[in-house]
This record gives structure tokens, sequence and C-alpha cells, in this order.
């Protein structure tokens, strides 16, 4: 399966948990507020000044590997 910028992040972590690591190394500490269940990935990254295709791929290739 693979990600989109439009996808809620509470969704991406609940498809696999092991994701988390890629949006807390890009300074996204909030995974765990209630907020952040229903932000899109694209959201987040403007709200964090991330480059979001870059996040996107990361996971999309840490998920095609697994």
């Amino acid at each position: 399966m693979k990600i989109t910028k439009d996808m809620c992040i509470g969704d991406i972590l609940d498809m696999d948990v092991g994701t988390a690591k890629f949006f807390l190394e890009m300074g996204m500490h909030c995974l765990g507020c209630p907020a952040s269940r229903g932000e899109s990935v694209e959201q987040a990254c403007r709200v964090h000044g991330i480059d979001c295709d870059e996040l996107v791929n990361k996971i999309n290739e840490y998920l095609e590997n697994k």
C-alpha cells in the first residue's frame, strides 16, 4: 500500500505504526495529539515547514521494503 499527502496521519499510523519514526524524524512530535489524528500529511508538513513530497517518498519506500 502507498500513502498520499492527502491521507490523515492517524490513518497512516493505524496502517503501520512503524511509520511514526518518519514523522518524528521530521520534527512532528505531536503524533499523540487529537489534531494530528485528523490532519493530513500535507497540512502537517505545511505547519512544520517540511517538504511533504520528501516525507511521503520516505514512508512509501519504507512500506515497499518491509
